[in-house]
């Protein structure tokens, strides 16, 4: 197997801004393609799935524009969207593909979309059994629930919905389908999930009810075109949150991190083990709380995650099992059933990652038990086409005994462009 190597260090020094948020891309470019009037989105993130997102647009008849990670989209709201000559490739991304297909619902055209080979292999009927008793029609495989998958738009019906999961891109497609539906449309889970979208739809002028766990819209409003700030993405400032807690000596500083509280899980988990975070600066822009983070070494012990926490930090378990392999004691993660059908089994290939690497892992039907000690071996993983898998396995491998090569670490450029180069700007 062959790969890149990342060496072991010792020390970190330096202040790292993460990327912007993928979620709240993602959902600025779709809010902004409905809006009437012009979205002007800065700090988008530039990785491969957000990128899909805009494709999908232009596909669509959305016309945008970018320079850097500033995106210009005039928006002429969706009835001004035309069915597309082709079909919809959303890549690698879940969020792009299941946002999409709420949003699409109620359109009077049918499209068709597919994804890579990952994609292609992830559950859809937890969105398409929704949106088929609003009212859409699916023909694909399995009966409509892997792509590819053609839908044919129509005459929504608000409904009300409990869902199985606590899963923010259910409830965002079938709240994106009720702003087309007649009626209200009401989604109750069994946990919070995050909320970027409703945060992001009042911003954009439609009303929104939330309390708790459930969310109401009725079909009808109007989007107008708005100016988004994209925070940086906290599931991308886990990964040098880890390395910073971990390493022997120095100071990570990471400005401009969102830390919606749906979203803070990983801050919760860390400092329940014993990290040094300290969230300074904090203020909320464009609706979405942000802070800056700065962490030092500190000695992590073992705890128990599960149950209500989890839909708050399902992206970071990979590199939180980094952490907890480390960790003095034992650390259980339970209710994670969902990290099965990301995109890899992310409960099946943490284990056997970390097993090779020298870690004490028990991969339960739910979650991971993961034994901690003193150090990590080294030696070889493979991302497997997932890019958290890719980031995960670089910062173990600098917290390694011999250095770890990493097979595909192209992957993380889904999330993260230039992930190495920025850590090797800390590593001392």
């Amino acid at each position: 197997m062959g790969g890149v190597f990342i060496k072991p260090v010792s020390s970190v020094q330096g202040e790292i801004r993460v990327p912007g948020d993928k979620s709240i891309s993602h959902r600025a470019a779709l809010l902004g393609g409905m809006a009437h009037g012009e979205t002007h989105v800065s700090n988008f993130l530039l990785g491969q799935d957000c990128l899909s997102t805009l494709q999908c647009l232009k596909q669509l008849g959305v016309a945008w524009q970018r320079q850097g990670t500033e995106v210009w989209i005039r928006g002429e709201g969706m009835e001004a969207w035309q069915e597309p000559t082709d079909v919809l490739d959303a890549g690698n991304s879940g969020t792009t593909s299941r946002l999409m297909l709420g949003v699409l619902a109620g359109s009077p055209f049918s499209v068709t979309f597919t994804g890579d080979e990952s994609l292609r292999s992830r559950p859809m009927r937890r969105v398409t059994d929704p949106l088929k008793r609003m009212g859409a029609q699916f023909m694909g495989r399995l009966g409509g629930n892997q792509f590819p998958l053609t839908m044919s738009g129509g005459q929504l019906q608000g409904q009300t919905f409990r869902t199985a999961v606590a899963s923010a891109q259910v409830k965002s497609a079938i709240i994106l389908a009720g702003l087309r539906a007649s009626g209200e449309t009401k989604v109750e889970e069994p946990a919070l999930s995050r909320d970027h979208t409703e945060r992001m739809l009042r911003g954009f002028g439609v009303e929104v009810l939330s309390h708790k766990t459930v969310v109401r819209v009725h079909g009808g409003g109007s989007l107008t075109g708005q100016d988004v700030s994209v925070p940086g993405d906290i599931s991308s400032a886990a990964f040098f949150l880890v390395l910073g807690s971990l390493v022997r000596r120095g100071e990570i500083i990471l400005p401009n991190v969102g830390v919606n509280p749906t979203r803070t899980g990983i801050l919760d988990a860390l400092k329940g083990m014993g990290a040094d975070i300290e969230l300074i600066d904090v203020s909320e822009v464009c609706g979405e709380p942000r802070a800056t983070l700065r962490v030092r070494p500190a000695r992590l012990k073992g705890i128990e995650i599960g149950g209500d926490m989890i839909p708050r930090l399902i992206d970071e378990i990979p590199i939180l099992a980094v952490a907890a392999s480390l960790a003095e004691g034992e650390t259980v993660i339970r209710d994670a059933a969902e990290l099965r059908v990301k995109e890899t089994d992310r409960i099946r290939t943490v284990a056997e990652g970390l097993t090779a690497l020298g870690a004490r892992v028990e991969e339960l039907p739910d979650g991971l038990r993961i034994q901690g000690q003193p150090s990590l071996h080294g030696g070889q993983a493979s991302s497997l086409g997932d890019h958290r898998l890719a980031m995960a396995w670089a910062i173990a491998g600098m917290l390694s005994r011999e250095g770890i090569s990493v097979e595909d670490m192209a992957a993380a450029d889904v999330s993260y462009p230039n992930f190495l180069a920025v850590i090797e700007k800390v590593a001392l």
